[in-house]
């Protein structure tokens, strides 16, 4: 396989759809992006499927956790509720405040938050953490290979990195949202890398080789998440309209072409075409993921 391009112009947080563009002189565009809507209003509809993947990690008390991408802690909560000591990691000031304010609504002390990059993770000791984990977090990041890299540096021998991402052109929710998306945005620059190669084997099997993981101790399975929340398809894709940066992003590109309505009917019809709740005032779709695994010796 060809080595990846190591050119970066700035750090999206997207499938192949989304970005801003960057210079000197501006913040960090990846932070910008998260800060720019309220993921918290997403979030609320991934909790339940947030708790239910977090217990399947085999997370027990006294465990040191990293949660990388960690938002506002749909899953270092619930690791935290099972008595892990959970340090979140977040690029976004808004959903660290967020996190922090969760936590203290649930008398949760074992659990810490903070601002930081997922491709250089400042302050954190070599070998800290029994269990790393990253759902639909670190793979948005825009340098996958310091990512792998971090991510096995921060692990203690004998542990293990769990990372949940989604899957490039599967039908599912999140990437049909990606695809329909980028028929309405400009192309990505030169030197860019899709966050969702982390959703090809061969890439996460390379990534995790290039910082001494053994492809024996890289293991894949395909799960699904689920998206619930108690209103309307219509509803939820307002949501992402008015507070999920990169929808936001792609919304605004084509409100100057004029598209937009055209963008709005395309990404209602498939939230109406994937709900499964039976009821039209109540959302629930499923969207398939790469859960893997990653056996640090």
């Amino acid at each position: 396989m060809n080595p990846e391009p190591r050119k970066f112009q700035f750090n999206p947080r997207r499938g192949n759809t989304y970005y801003f563009k960057s210079n000197s002189n501006s913040m960090n565009p990846n932070k910008a992006l998260w800060e720019k809507g309220d993921f918290t209003k997403i979030a609320e509809s991934m909790r339940e499927s947030g708790t239910a993947l977090v217990s399947r990690l085999g997370v027990t008390r006294g465990m040191k956790v990293l949660d990388l991408g960690c938002g506002d802690g749909t899953t270092a909560i619930p690791e935290a509720k099972l008595g892990a000591d959970v340090f979140g990691v977040d690029i976004a000031a808004n959903l660290v405040a967020a996190g922090k304010k969760r936590a203290e609504a649930e008398g949760l002390s074992n659990i810490t938050f903070q601002e930081g990059d997922a491709i250089q993770l400042q302050g954190i000791e070599d070998q800290r953490f029994d269990l790393a984990v990253s759902i639909f977090g670190a793979m948005f990041a825009p340098k996958p290979q310091e990512v792998a890299n971090e991510l096995v540096r921060v692990t203690k021998p004998g542990g293990r990195i769990v990372m949940g991402n989604w899957i490039p052109g599967d039908p599912t929710l999140v990437a049909q949202i990606l695809k329909i998306s980028s028929a309405y945005t400009p192309p990505p620059p030169e030197g860019f890398i899709s966050p969702m190669l982390w959703g090809v084997e061969s890439h996460v099997t390379e990534r995790f080789g290039n910082a001494g993981v053994a492809p024996e101790d890289v293991q894949f399975e395909k799960d699904t998440f689920h998206f619930r929340i108690g209103i309307s398809p219509e509803a939820y894709l307002e949501r992402f309209r008015l507070f999920y940066g990169p929808t936001m992003n792609a919304y605004d590109a084509a409100e100057k072409d004029g598209r937009a309505e055209a963008l709005q009917q395309e990404l209602l019809s498939l939230f109406n075409s994937k709900n499964e709740s039976g009821d039209a005032n109540t959302t629930l779709i499923p969207a398939t993921f790469l859960k893997v695994t990653v056996n640090r010796r």
